[in-house]
């Protein structure tokens, strides 16, 4: 298949791009390369991708409606992966603006090029995050996600309804991952993981968050974009049985899903925060500090409606996974 990837250069995007070029597919990889992070880290990540023959860079801005528009009328692709946005639930708090360019006016040309070039499948990226202060756990597809406690939260919960909104009027297959802590290596930098071992390794103290009382669905990233490559190869149809005010509201009478990708094994930051010190072989100076604005204390996913699709669940355990990163930045950064 001929695949456009958004958000090549980072860390899903790179990964979920290499299983594609393995099994043989045709990748057209855009980003924008922004200075959210150390754009180094995109381009080293890009670098590993550019070599390979079924791959092709394009340096684009999603929020761009023409470039988007000329982009899909002169590729066509099959199907897409939309994984490029403004991340970060607090950085949301400082910059709003952007998450509204990246994550709602780029949604919305993703949607419309689809729309227009006859796309087969559309899947993209949303978050655990659109679960709010919810304390049902696990989090489930089934649960109503209307109150966000985030900007970016609200923009990923935007984004499930704009590709449901597609998918009833112009029939186009939708599918939303709602992604659980991604982890591992190549991972970005503003996140407690890549946060943590630098300090660890550098002697330096850590700041932990809601004095440590907090519980994360960590999922290692090669089961995320295992989990992405098989929901892209079975598109949705529609449910005409399906009766929105009475059912799930993962599902619809559209060609439109919703699942959660997480590792269903819940972890206390202290003990996550241990697995690091185990493998960087070093104990973290720790600051305790209140809750963060926008941060919620607990998540975990029930993932039982995607191993029902695609027969697949994350399991990669935390020991493993964090490793696995340690080992990675030591080589990366010469430490």
């Amino acid at each position: 298949m001929k695949i456009l990837l958004t958000g090549a250069a980072g860390f899903i995007g790179s990964h979920v791009a290499k299983l594609l070029l393995d099994r043989g597919d045709e990748v057209i990889g855009l980003d924008n390369l922004n200075d959210y992070y150390d754009p180094q880290l995109k381009k080293d990540r890009l670098a590993q991708l550019s070599s390979r023959p079924l791959f092709r860079f394009v340096h684009l801005d999603l929020a761009s409606r023409e470039d988007m528009a000329a982009l899909f009328q002169q590729e066509r692709f099959d199907r897409v992966v939309h994984l490029a946005a403004q991340a970060g639930v607090r950085h949301s708090l400082i910059d709003p603006h952007a998450y509204i360019d990246s994550n709602i006016v780029g949604f919305m040309n993703i949607l419309e090029g689809c729309r227009h070039s006859a796309v087969e499948h559309l899947v993209y990226a949303s978050s655990s995050s659109v679960y709010g202060n919810s304390t049902v756990l696990p989090f489930a597809e089934q649960q109503r996600v209307d109150h966000p406690i985030s900007l970016y939260a609200a923009t990923k919960k935007s984004n499930e309804l704009m590709a449901h909104t597609y998918s009833h009027l112009f029939r186009l297959p939708t599918t939303g991952l709602r992604f659980f802590t991604v982890y591992g290596p190549w991972g970005r930098p503003d996140m407690a993981l890549f946060l943590f071992t630098k300090a660890i390794l550098a002697g330096e103290p850590i700041k932990v968050f809601n004095r440590g009382n907090m519980l994360r669905d960590f999922t290692y990233i090669d089961d995320i974009a295992t989990g992405v490559i098989l929901t892209l190869d079975r598109a949705p149809t529609s449910q005409p049985d399906h009766v929105a005010a009475e059912g799930d509201p993962s599902l619809s009478d559209a060609p439109y899903r919703l699942f959660n990708i997480g590792n269903t094994q819940p972890v206390k930051l202290m003990d996550f925060i241990e697995a690091i010190e185990r493998s960087a072989g070093r104990s973290a100076v720790k600051e305790y500090h209140d809750m963060q604005p926008g941060d919620v204390p607990a998540t975990c996913a029930d993932v039982s409606a995607l191993e029902r699709w695609v027969n697949f669940r994350p399991d990669t355990s935390i020991d493993v996974g964090v490793a696995r990163f340690v080992a990675w930045y030591r080589q990366y950064y010469g430490v």
